[in-house]
């Protein structure tokens, strides 16, 4: 069975929107994109290498129609995601000019498409893909990216209706800028208790 893993770089309340430039996504007013620009260092950047290495994409239709004018022309960047396959959620749209790209129209083709081998898909933004995945338990791991940045409103990661499960902490790093690089891997049911002496 194939791994979801969620790839996101969210402020400390959870903000995901428009990491990466002013004009990446306004949607709702929002003022404060390329919010992780001020951020990055050597360590960053290779970690960020790191998770950008080949492999099949799952985006919501919002982040592909981001993605799709740009990716192409910017491939010295991001070498490989012409090749990949990239799967895209969308209830409006049903094909593409970008190589490599199928669409899915709801939770069950991406229940189905986890079963379609064993090659981890990943997914980058796409903020309500990700709390539908969530809200499904579909989500094997999560790689968080936590800036040391409050931004306030915005497209966030999690949502009140995620399905209530522990993840167990497998890797991170911190950067000299103070960002965390954190990866967790789904594990079991919520286990409650009484904190502190008896």
């Amino acid at each position: 069975m194939r791994k979801l893993i969620v790839i996101s770089m969210i402020s400390l309340d959870g903000v995901m929107q428009a990491p990466g430039g002013p004009q990446e996504d306004t949607s709702g007013g929002f003022e404060f994109g390329g919010w992780v620009a001020p951020f990055g260092d050597e360590e960053s950047g290779k970690a960020m290498l790191e998770k950008m290495k080949p492999t099949d994409l799952l985006l919501g239709r919002k982040t592909f129609d981001i993605w799709e004018p740009y990716w192409p022309a910017h491939t010295a960047y991001w070498p490989g995601i012409n090749e990949v396959t990239k799967y895209v959620l969308s209830t409006t749209r049903t094909q593409s000019d970008w190589q490599n790209t199928v669409f899915l129209q709801n939770v069950d083709d991406i229940r189905a498409l986890k079963n379609t081998g064993d090659a981890d898909i990943k997914i980058w933004g796409s903020s309500e893909l990700v709390q539908l995945l969530l809200q499904h338990d579909l989500v094997d791991e999560l790689s968080l990216i936590i800036h040391p940045v409050i931004l306030g409103k915005g497209k966030k990661i999690f949502g009140d209706d995620a399905f209530p499960r522990t993840f167990t902490l497998t890797s991170s790093i911190t950067t000299t800028t103070g960002v965390i690089f954190a990866d967790y891997q789904r594990a079991g049911d919520i286990v409650t208790g009484t904190a502190g002496p008896d």
